[in-house]
């Protein structure tokens, strides 16, 4: 499992995570059980990989590859 994501993609996906979690805690709103969602980009920015990233060959990482 190589990262696929960069630091900046990272953080946003983290930061959006983040969000979605805590509108799912503390939110009223009828999509408050659709914002557990958020768990998805949060674990995703923690272990740098993406399954789908994968699955159709994309790349955001700077991190050069060893030939």
């Amino acid at each position: 499992m190589n990262k696929n994501i960069g630091n900046i993609e990272r953080a946003l996906r983290a930061i959006v995570g983040l969000a979605l979690i805590a509108y799912a805690i503390w939110g009223t709103g009828a999509y408050t059980m659709y914002a557990w969602i958020g768990v998805v980009p949060l674990l995703t920015a923690v272990i740098g990989w993406c399954p789908p990233y994968a699955l159709l060959g994309i790349n955001t990482c700077s991190a050069k590859k060893a030939s």
